[in-house]
Protein backbone atom coordinates (compact mmCIF):
# COMPACT_ATOMS: atom_id res chain seq x y z
CA UNK A 1 0.00 0.00 0.00
CA UNK A 2 1.21 3.41 -0.94
CA UNK A 3 1.52 6.37 1.52
CA UNK A 4 2.98 8.68 -0.26
CA UNK A 5 1.99 9.63 -4.15
CA UNK A 6 3.26 12.19 -6.57
CA UNK A 7 1.68 12.70 -9.83
CA UNK A 8 2.45 15.09 -12.36
CA UNK A 9 4.30 17.55 -10.30
CA UNK A 10 5.70 20.06 -11.30
CA UNK A 11 7.37 23.49 -9.67
CA UNK A 12 7.66 26.71 -11.19
CA UNK A 13 10.07 29.61 -9.53
CA UNK A 14 9.22 33.09 -10.72
CA UNK A 15 12.69 35.40 -10.32
CA UNK A 16 12.34 39.31 -10.77
CA UNK A 17 14.98 40.89 -12.87
CA UNK A 18 15.04 44.51 -10.87
CA UNK A 19 15.05 44.53 -7.04
CA UNK A 20 13.42 47.31 -5.44
CA UNK A 21 14.81 48.39 -1.70
CA UNK A 22 13.63 51.41 -1.13
CA UNK A 23 10.12 52.69 -0.64
CA UNK A 24 10.52 55.70 -3.86
CA UNK A 25 11.40 52.39 -5.81
CA UNK A 26 8.50 50.66 -4.78
CA UNK A 27 6.10 53.30 -5.03
CA UNK A 28 7.17 53.80 -8.79
CA UNK A 29 7.49 50.23 -9.55
CA UNK A 30 3.40 50.27 -9.05
CA UNK A 31 3.40 52.01 -12.43
CA UNK A 32 4.64 49.15 -14.07
CA UNK A 33 4.73 45.59 -14.01
CA UNK A 34 7.58 43.77 -13.21
CA UNK A 35 9.88 41.44 -15.36
CA UNK A 36 9.90 38.10 -14.24
CA UNK A 37 12.07 34.56 -15.31
CA UNK A 38 10.54 31.66 -14.82
CA UNK A 39 13.11 28.94 -13.45
CA UNK A 40 11.28 25.30 -13.90
CA UNK A 41 12.62 23.18 -10.98
CA UNK A 42 10.32 20.40 -11.14
CA UNK A 43 8.92 18.76 -14.91
CA UNK A 44 6.29 16.45 -14.73
CA UNK A 45 8.06 13.82 -11.79
CA UNK A 46 5.40 11.14 -10.74
CA UNK A 47 6.10 8.17 -8.28
CA UNK A 48 4.92 6.41 -5.33
CA UNK A 49 6.55 4.89 -1.78
CA UNK A 50 4.99 1.92 -0.43
CA UNK A 51 4.63 1.41 3.34
CA UNK A 52 8.00 0.38 4.92
CA UNK A 53 9.82 1.30 2.36
CA UNK A 54 12.93 3.44 2.00
CA UNK A 55 13.19 5.90 -1.47
CA UNK A 56 16.85 7.15 -2.17
CA UNK A 57 16.44 10.45 -4.45
CA UNK A 58 19.73 11.22 -5.83
CA UNK A 59 20.88 13.77 -8.49
CA UNK A 60 23.45 16.81 -9.22
CA UNK A 61 23.45 20.18 -6.89
CA UNK A 62 20.24 21.90 -9.16
CA UNK A 63 18.65 18.84 -9.65
CA UNK A 64 15.45 19.26 -7.81
CA UNK A 65 15.87 17.11 -4.62
CA UNK A 66 15.60 19.27 -1.90
CA UNK A 67 12.89 21.15 -3.53
CA UNK A 68 10.69 18.30 -4.31
CA UNK A 69 11.38 16.76 -0.10
CA UNK A 70 9.71 20.48 0.59
CA UNK A 71 6.99 19.72 -1.49
CA UNK A 72 6.56 16.32 0.09
CA UNK A 73 7.17 18.21 3.26
CA UNK A 74 3.93 20.80 2.85
CA UNK A 75 6.77 23.61 2.74
CA UNK A 76 6.34 24.15 -0.45
CA UNK A 77 3.43 24.06 -2.74
CA UNK A 78 3.59 22.77 -6.44
CA UNK A 79 2.80 25.04 -9.32
CA UNK A 80 0.59 21.61 -10.76
CA UNK A 81 0.48 18.13 -9.65
CA UNK A 82 -0.96 16.79 -7.11
CA UNK A 83 1.06 15.19 -3.81
CA UNK A 84 -1.08 12.30 -1.35
CA UNK A 85 0.34 11.44 2.05
CA UNK A 86 -1.42 8.96 4.07
CA UNK A 87 0.67 8.71 7.51
CA UNK A 88 2.00 11.18 10.12
CA UNK A 89 5.42 12.75 8.28
CA UNK A 90 8.21 14.16 10.11
CA UNK A 91 11.01 15.92 8.23
CA UNK A 92 14.65 16.52 8.80
CA UNK A 93 15.26 18.98 6.52
CA UNK A 94 17.05 22.07 7.63
CA UNK A 95 18.39 20.85 10.86
CA UNK A 96 18.83 23.69 13.60
CA UNK A 97 15.43 26.10 12.29
CA UNK A 98 14.34 27.70 15.18
CA UNK A 99 17.39 27.29 17.55
CA UNK A 100 18.24 30.51 19.70
CA UNK A 101 22.14 31.39 19.91
CA UNK A 102 21.95 33.19 23.00
CA UNK A 103 19.69 30.15 24.30
CA UNK A 104 21.49 27.58 26.10
CA UNK A 105 21.42 23.94 24.74
CA UNK A 106 18.83 22.81 27.17
CA UNK A 107 16.60 25.85 26.16
CA UNK A 108 17.47 25.39 22.95
CA UNK A 109 15.96 21.46 23.13
CA UNK A 110 12.91 22.09 24.96
CA UNK A 111 12.26 24.82 22.11
CA UNK A 112 13.09 22.63 18.93
CA UNK A 113 11.83 19.80 20.28
CA UNK A 114 8.43 21.72 20.91
CA UNK A 115 8.75 22.99 17.17
CA UNK A 116 9.18 19.07 16.29
CA UNK A 117 5.50 18.63 18.17
CA UNK A 118 7.12 17.32 21.55
CA UNK A 119 4.55 17.54 24.88
CA UNK A 120 6.48 19.31 27.76
CA UNK A 121 6.78 16.13 29.91
CA UNK A 122 8.25 14.22 26.72
CA UNK A 123 10.79 17.26 26.10
CA UNK A 124 11.68 16.64 30.06
CA UNK A 125 11.79 13.38 30.21
CA UNK A 126 14.49 13.31 27.26
CA UNK A 127 16.89 16.37 27.73
CA UNK A 128 19.55 13.85 29.18
CA UNK A 129 19.39 11.39 26.89
CA UNK A 130 19.35 13.92 23.60
CA UNK A 131 22.93 15.64 25.36
CA UNK A 132 24.45 12.02 26.04
CA UNK A 133 23.46 11.06 22.05
CA UNK A 134 25.25 13.95 20.80
CA UNK A 135 28.14 13.92 23.04
CA UNK A 136 27.06 17.59 24.88
CA UNK A 137 26.51 16.39 28.25
CA UNK A 138 29.24 19.28 29.88
CA UNK A 139 27.81 21.52 27.41
CA UNK A 140 23.87 22.01 28.52
CA UNK A 141 24.10 25.30 30.08
CA UNK A 142 26.21 26.90 27.48
CA UNK A 143 25.03 29.47 25.10
CA UNK A 144 24.42 27.83 21.68
CA UNK A 145 26.82 30.80 20.09
CA UNK A 146 29.96 29.37 21.34
CA UNK A 147 28.88 26.09 19.86
CA UNK A 148 30.85 25.10 17.29
CA UNK A 149 28.37 24.21 13.49
CA UNK A 150 29.02 20.73 14.01
CA UNK A 151 27.99 21.03 17.60
CA UNK A 152 24.66 22.62 17.02
CA UNK A 153 23.90 20.21 14.19
CA UNK A 154 24.57 17.52 16.50
CA UNK A 155 22.25 19.04 19.17
CA UNK A 156 19.49 19.21 16.21
CA UNK A 157 19.86 15.78 15.03
CA UNK A 158 19.84 13.77 18.50
CA UNK A 159 16.62 16.26 19.22
CA UNK A 160 15.13 15.87 16.00
CA UNK A 161 15.24 11.97 16.58
CA UNK A 162 13.16 11.76 19.66
CA UNK A 163 9.94 11.84 17.54
CA UNK A 164 7.62 8.88 16.90
CA UNK A 165 7.50 9.20 13.06
CA UNK A 166 5.29 7.17 10.42
CA UNK A 167 6.94 8.72 7.32
CA UNK A 168 10.75 10.37 7.58
CA UNK A 169 12.21 12.53 4.70
CA UNK A 170 15.44 13.25 5.65
CA UNK A 171 17.97 15.49 3.28
CA UNK A 172 21.40 14.56 3.90
CA UNK A 173 21.27 14.77 7.85
CA UNK A 174 23.85 11.32 7.86
CA UNK A 175 26.17 13.98 6.80
CA UNK A 176 26.66 15.28 10.30
CA UNK A 177 29.45 15.09 12.79
CA UNK A 178 32.84 12.43 13.03
CA UNK A 179 32.74 9.24 12.43
CA UNK A 180 31.51 8.43 15.57
CA UNK A 181 27.94 10.26 15.79
CA UNK A 182 27.87 9.43 11.31
CA UNK A 183 27.70 5.65 12.98
CA UNK A 184 25.00 6.76 15.57
CA UNK A 185 23.11 8.63 12.59
CA UNK A 186 23.12 5.42 10.46
CA UNK A 187 22.28 2.95 13.50
CA UNK A 188 19.01 5.31 14.14
CA UNK A 189 18.66 4.64 10.54
CA UNK A 190 18.56 1.03 10.79
CA UNK A 191 16.56 0.82 13.98
CA UNK A 192 13.56 3.06 11.53
CA UNK A 193 13.90 0.67 9.21
CA UNK A 194 13.55 -2.50 11.02
CA UNK A 195 10.34 -0.11 12.51
CA UNK A 196 8.99 -0.20 9.48
CA UNK A 197 9.06 3.75 9.54
CA UNK A 198 8.75 4.67 5.32
CA UNK A 199 11.32 6.87 4.94
CA UNK A 200 12.51 9.20 1.88
CA UNK A 201 16.54 9.81 1.69
CA UNK A 202 18.00 12.37 -0.42
CA UNK A 203 21.95 12.41 -0.30
CA UNK A 204 24.80 12.50 -2.37
CA UNK A 205 27.00 9.84 -0.52
CA UNK A 206 25.88 6.86 -2.70
CA UNK A 207 27.36 4.47 -0.48
CA UNK A 208 24.41 4.63 2.09
CA UNK A 209 22.04 5.19 -0.97
CA UNK A 210 22.96 1.68 -1.67
CA UNK A 211 23.04 0.51 1.51
CA UNK A 212 19.64 1.24 2.88
CA UNK A 213 17.40 2.34 -0.14
CA UNK A 214 14.92 -0.43 -1.82
CA UNK A 215 14.76 1.77 -4.36
CA UNK A 216 15.70 5.28 -5.98
CA UNK A 217 14.65 8.19 -8.00
CA UNK A 218 17.31 9.80 -10.19
CA UNK A 219 16.83 13.34 -10.81
CA UNK A 220 17.87 15.62 -13.59
CA UNK A 221 17.67 19.33 -14.29
CA UNK A 222 14.46 18.85 -12.43
CA UNK A 223 13.48 15.77 -14.57
CA UNK A 224 12.37 12.36 -13.63
CA UNK A 225 15.51 10.46 -15.22
CA UNK A 226 14.90 7.06 -13.88
CA UNK A 227 13.38 5.07 -10.82
CA UNK A 228 14.20 1.73 -10.01
CA UNK A 229 16.25 -0.75 -8.04
CA UNK A 230 18.56 1.14 -6.49
CA UNK A 231 21.62 -0.80 -8.13
CA UNK A 232 20.78 -0.28 -11.55
CA UNK A 233 19.44 3.75 -11.17
CA UNK A 234 23.29 4.52 -9.49
CA UNK A 235 24.37 3.27 -12.68
CA UNK A 236 22.52 5.04 -14.97
CA UNK A 237 23.76 8.48 -12.07
CA UNK A 238 27.77 7.47 -12.78
CA UNK A 239 27.46 5.97 -16.24
CA UNK A 240 24.57 7.94 -18.19
CA UNK A 241 22.50 6.64 -21.12
CA UNK A 242 24.56 2.91 -21.76
CA UNK A 243 23.85 2.05 -25.59
CA UNK A 244 23.25 -1.12 -27.14
CA UNK A 245 26.46 -1.65 -28.77
CA UNK A 246 29.02 0.38 -27.68
CA UNK A 247 32.35 -0.82 -27.79
CA UNK A 248 32.71 -0.32 -31.57
CA UNK A 249 31.28 3.15 -30.93
CA UNK A 250 34.74 3.71 -28.86
CA UNK A 251 37.60 2.39 -31.59
CA UNK A 252 37.69 5.23 -33.82
CA UNK A 253 41.36 6.74 -33.29
CA UNK A 254 39.34 10.11 -34.50
CA UNK A 255 37.18 10.17 -31.27
CA UNK A 256 39.84 9.80 -28.71
CA UNK A 257 40.13 13.06 -26.74
CA UNK A 258 43.64 15.07 -27.06
CA UNK A 259 45.80 15.43 -24.92
CA UNK A 260 45.66 18.14 -22.33
CA UNK A 261 49.90 18.48 -22.39
CA UNK A 262 52.48 18.55 -25.06
CA UNK A 263 54.04 15.00 -25.88
CA UNK A 264 57.42 14.83 -24.78
CA UNK A 265 59.77 12.11 -26.63
CA UNK A 266 61.09 11.57 -29.98
CA UNK A 267 57.81 11.17 -31.53
CA UNK A 268 58.38 8.04 -33.63
CA UNK A 269 54.98 7.10 -31.67
CA UNK A 270 52.59 9.62 -30.72
CA UNK A 271 49.48 9.00 -27.99
CA UNK A 272 46.81 10.64 -29.89
CA UNK A 273 44.01 10.41 -26.82
CA UNK A 274 43.26 8.06 -23.81
CA UNK A 275 39.40 6.82 -23.15
CA UNK A 276 38.39 5.36 -20.27
CA UNK A 277 35.71 2.98 -20.60
CA UNK A 278 32.70 1.15 -18.11
CA UNK A 279 31.55 -2.65 -17.21
CA UNK A 280 29.18 -1.35 -20.04
CA UNK A 281 31.78 -0.50 -22.49
CA UNK A 282 31.15 3.17 -22.88
CA UNK A 283 33.38 5.93 -22.68
CA UNK A 284 33.07 7.47 -18.98
CA UNK A 285 34.89 9.85 -16.75
CA UNK A 286 33.22 8.71 -13.67
CA UNK A 287 33.09 5.17 -12.00
CA UNK A 288 31.72 3.15 -8.72
CA UNK A 289 34.90 2.05 -6.56
CA UNK A 290 35.15 -1.42 -7.27
CA UNK A 291 33.92 -1.93 -10.99
CA UNK A 292 35.97 -2.81 -13.67
CA UNK A 293 37.01 -0.20 -16.13
CA UNK A 294 39.40 -0.23 -19.30
CA UNK A 295 41.69 2.62 -20.07
CA UNK A 296 42.40 2.47 -23.82
CA UNK A 297 45.00 3.81 -25.22
CA UNK A 298 45.45 5.32 -28.80
CA UNK A 299 48.61 5.71 -30.89
CA UNK A 300 50.02 6.56 -34.04
CA UNK A 301 53.01 5.25 -35.15
CA UNK A 302 54.36 6.86 -38.98
CA UNK A 303 56.49 4.00 -39.40
CA UNK A 304 57.04 1.04 -38.82
CA UNK A 305 58.11 0.57 -35.29
CA UNK A 306 59.39 -2.91 -33.40
CA UNK A 307 58.94 -3.66 -30.15
CA UNK A 308 57.25 -0.52 -28.86
CA UNK A 309 56.06 -0.77 -24.56
CA UNK A 310 53.39 1.18 -23.54
CA UNK A 311 52.85 2.13 -19.61
CA UNK A 312 50.72 3.91 -17.19
CA UNK A 313 50.82 5.83 -13.82
CA UNK A 314 48.64 6.51 -11.62
CA UNK A 315 48.78 9.64 -9.46
CA UNK A 316 46.31 10.95 -6.55
CA UNK A 317 44.84 14.50 -6.94
CA UNK A 318 47.60 16.27 -5.30
CA UNK A 319 50.20 14.10 -7.07
CA UNK A 320 51.04 11.17 -5.15
CA UNK A 321 52.36 8.49 -7.00
CA UNK A 322 49.96 5.51 -6.55
CA UNK A 323 50.93 2.89 -8.92
CA UNK A 324 52.47 2.28 -12.53
CA UNK A 325 52.95 -0.78 -14.63
CA UNK A 326 53.73 -1.46 -18.26
CA UNK A 327 53.54 -3.83 -21.26
CA UNK A 328 57.11 -4.79 -19.93
CA UNK A 329 56.38 -5.83 -16.58
CA UNK A 330 53.76 -7.77 -17.61
CA UNK A 331 55.58 -9.81 -20.00
CA UNK A 332 53.48 -8.38 -22.59
CA UNK A 333 55.15 -8.93 -25.83
CA UNK A 334 54.00 -6.25 -28.91
CA UNK A 335 55.74 -7.62 -32.12
CA UNK A 336 55.65 -4.42 -33.96
CA UNK A 337 53.17 -1.61 -34.48
CA UNK A 338 52.40 0.61 -37.53
CA UNK A 339 49.53 3.17 -38.41
CA UNK A 340 46.27 3.80 -35.85
CA UNK A 341 45.95 1.81 -33.08
CA UNK A 342 44.85 1.46 -29.53
CA UNK A 343 46.10 -1.23 -26.74
CA UNK A 344 43.54 -2.10 -23.41
CA UNK A 345 44.84 -2.13 -20.25
CA UNK A 346 41.98 -3.87 -18.19
CA UNK A 347 41.23 -3.81 -14.66
CA UNK A 348 38.89 -6.01 -13.11
CA UNK A 349 38.44 -4.33 -9.90
CA UNK A 350 38.80 -0.69 -9.21
CA UNK A 351 40.58 -0.51 -5.96
CA UNK A 352 39.99 3.31 -5.04
CA UNK A 353 37.64 4.11 -2.58
CA UNK A 354 36.83 7.66 -3.66
CA UNK A 355 38.23 10.76 -5.37
CA UNK A 356 39.84 12.06 -8.55
CA UNK A 357 43.16 10.17 -9.83
CA UNK A 358 45.27 11.21 -12.80
CA UNK A 359 46.75 9.26 -15.41
CA UNK A 360 50.28 9.67 -16.76
CA UNK A 361 50.96 7.63 -20.41
CA UNK A 362 53.82 6.49 -22.43
CA UNK A 363 55.50 5.01 -25.16
CA UNK A 364 59.13 3.70 -24.81
CA UNK A 365 61.63 1.34 -26.38
CA UNK A 366 62.55 -1.74 -23.83
CA UNK A 367 65.73 0.42 -22.92
CA UNK A 368 63.69 3.49 -21.78
CA UNK A 369 63.99 5.29 -25.21
CA UNK A 370 60.56 7.85 -25.06
CA UNK A 371 58.58 8.01 -27.93
CA UNK A 372 55.81 9.87 -25.85
CA UNK A 373 55.32 10.65 -22.70
CA UNK A 374 51.87 12.50 -20.95
CA UNK A 375 52.21 13.39 -17.55
CA UNK A 376 48.65 13.57 -16.03
CA UNK A 377 47.65 14.66 -18.89
CA UNK A 378 44.19 12.20 -18.35
CA UNK A 379 41.78 11.90 -15.29
CA UNK A 380 38.67 9.74 -13.89
CA UNK A 381 36.69 10.04 -10.41
CA UNK A 382 35.40 7.28 -7.91
CA UNK A 383 32.77 7.73 -6.69
CA UNK A 384 32.47 5.60 -3.19
CA UNK A 385 30.13 2.79 -2.83
CA UNK A 386 30.96 1.04 0.63
CA UNK A 387 31.70 3.18 3.91
CA UNK A 388 35.72 2.56 4.21
CA UNK A 389 37.35 5.36 4.81
CA UNK A 390 40.95 5.94 2.81
CA UNK A 391 42.15 6.33 -0.70
CA UNK A 392 42.26 2.14 -1.61
CA UNK A 393 40.53 -0.88 -0.17
CA UNK A 394 42.58 -3.78 1.45
CA UNK A 395 40.74 -6.86 1.06
CA UNK A 396 41.07 -8.03 5.11
CA UNK A 397 38.13 -9.91 7.82
CA UNK A 398 38.13 -9.43 11.37
CA UNK A 399 38.38 -12.54 13.33
CA UNK A 400 38.20 -13.10 17.37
Amino acid sequence: MSVIDVEHVEKVFRIPHEKRTTVFEALTGLLRPTDYETFQALKDVTFSVEEGEMLGIIGENGSGKSTLLKILAGIMRPTSGRVTVGRRLTPFLELGVGFNPDFTAVENIRTYATIMGLSKREINGKVDEILAFAGLETFRDAKLKNFSSGMQVRLAFSTAIQTDPEILLMDEVLAVGDMEFQQKCMDVLNRYRNEGVTIVFVSHDLGSVRRFCDRTLLLRHGEQVALGKTDEVIDRYIYGRVAEAPAESADPVEEAPPAEEAPSGNGRVKITGVKFLNKFGAESARFNAFDPMTIRIFYLARDRVPDPVFGIALYSERGEHLYGTNTDLKDVSIEYIIGEGHIDLQIDRIPMLAGRFLLTVAAHTRSGERYDWQDKAYSFDVIPTGRDAGIFDLPCVWRR
